[in-house]
């Protein structure tokens, strides 16, 4: 009949939940609800869709015909086949330079201590992906992310704990991978091993549990890789070199800032068990290698679709969260100014509920690149901005933090290293208010040049 808001829900919803569902009748309410939480946290965790129809808001139905059910099991631990466990071991000992890469599947499956024994235990170098930042800690000497693109290109074994071989990872083929790597797979999803690249070994099952298997293989054998291997030295010189680099640019001193600046200032200055929430494009992909994470689950960024406008939304839902288990935990949200544009008014959000959020808008007048106010100016000297300004570029010097003053909030806004970390002082010490850093950098500040980016402007 065309009604109000109509629309095939359920049907959209499939494309993009584990469970899109609509109940047939009130009394069926409670099974499927017990049944959405059960398939959302069975197997690879993913979001589930219920789809209540507008007339049963009003309806009213006999207590007694109601089908209540029990809260479901918690989900059920897998463990992989011995002889699969015994044939990847056999490969990881064989390996000359072998590679762990731990993926989100890792933080999920609370995996961080025995993955950080596995780790110890023979002296693997490992790379995390970006939600899996902190399963072990980005300090820790065996991590090679400062040498990332070096160690996915030369490593001959390299075992997926939760990751997958998708865009993040160069689905896991040449020239950002040797033509012969060895891949052992460990995931949760039957349907996920073997994709992009067959393995040498499949391990199906909780990455936990799998782990903890290999641990006892591993007791068996005694295996522990020579950390003075010619690999590792490679990796350590790499690891040095890029490091030197990104100091070097972060302790620049002119003006406008960089990146690599506002990020050296950002990691100094918040405190190291923050939950870090991130997303845009420069902005994002230049702070997961600047901005370490030591714990678990404590980052969240746009993720496998690299979908713009999550960012606040996480923020609040972490700051929700931390409220209740957390309290005093900061939340930090940092974002390109491209970013914030498709959520930025979520700030009244935040203050209607005076969550402590740090909010820090990395702000370079455009979407990978910007204008200076002079080069705006000239720039519309030759007609219509709709035809002569690049869509990329954004109004230059936008006064994003008067946004968050407008609803109650405190913004700064800054264009010198000092007035940065006068207002990280002042927002990370009040933990009342919510704060928003409008961070003025060179609109031509880009990445340190590499072989191999993480996120280049074809992945988007």
């Amino acid at each position: 009949m065309g009604a109000f808001q109509e629309f095939p829900q359920v049907e959209a919803g499939r494309l993009y939940n584990k469970l899109s569902v609509r109940p047939s009748s009130l009394e069926v309410i409670p099974a499927v609800i017990e049944k959405a939480v059960r398939t959302s946290i069975y197997g690879r965790p993913g979001s589930c869709y219920i789809d209540i129809p507008g007339d049963f808001v009003n309806l009213q139905v006999n207590k007694n015909s109601v089908k209540y059910v029990e809260c479901c099991l918690p989900p059920p631990i897998s463990m992989a086949e011995h002889s699969a466990v015994s044939k990847a071991a056999s490969i990881l000992a064989l390996s000359k330079q072998p590679l762990l890469i731990i993926g989100k599947g890792a933080a999920y499956s609370h995996a961080e201590n025995n993955i950080r024994k596995l780790v110890d235990l023979c002296g693997l170098p490992f790379l995390p992906t970006p939600m899996a930042k902190g399963v072990v800690p980005d300090n820790h000497p065996n991590c090679v992310a400062a040498a990332r693109s070096m160690a996915l290109q030369h490593a001959d074994v390299i075992i997926l704990f939760g990751a997958r071989l998708n865009w993040i990872l160069h689905f896991g083929l040449p020239p950002r991978f040797r033509q012969d790597v060895k891949v052992i797979q460990i995931d949760i999803c039957a349907e996920e091993l073997g994709n992009n690249v067959k393995p040498a070994a499949i391990l199906l099952g909780d990455i936990n549990a799998v782990t903890k298997q290999l641990l006892e293989e591993f007791s068996k054998r005694s295996f522990k890789y020579p950390s003075n291997s010619e690999w590792w030295k490679r990796l350590r010189v790499k690891i040095k070199n890029n490091e030197e680099r990104s100091k070097g640019l972060a302790l620049q001193k002119s003006l406008p800032m960089n990146y690599y600046t506002v990020f050296h200032h950002i990691r100094e200055m918040i405190p190291k068990d923050s939950i870090l929430v991130s997303e845009g494009a420069n902005t994002m992909d230049i702070g997961r290698t600047m901005l370490p994470n030591y714990y678990p689950r404590q980052r969240l960024d746009a993720g496998t679709f690299g979908t713009m406008g999550v960012g606040l939304g996480f923020a609040i839902a972490a700051a929700m969260v931390a409220k209740d288990r957390a309290p005093g935990k900061q939340v930090v949200c940092i974002e390109g100014d491209s970013a914030f544009g498709f959520s930025g008014m979520e700030v009244e959000t935040i203050c209607r509920y005076n969550l402590p959020i740090l909010i820090i808008i990395v702000n370079n007048n455009g979407i990978y690149t910007g204008l200076d106010a002079n080069s705006w100016k000239e720039m519309l000297k030759l007609g219509n901005p709709a035809t002569c300004v690049p869509p990329v570029s954004l109004l230059p010097n936008s006064r994003y933090e008067e946004i968050m003053s407008a609803f109650g909030g405190k913004g700064y806004f800054v264009k010198t290293p000092e007035e940065l970390r006068n207002a990280l002082k002042a927002s990370v010490a009040d933990k009342q208010t919510p704060s928003l850093i409008n961070v003025m950098i060179d609109p031509q500040s880009e990445r340190k040049k590499q072989e191999f980016p993480w996120l280049t402007r074809s992945n988007l």
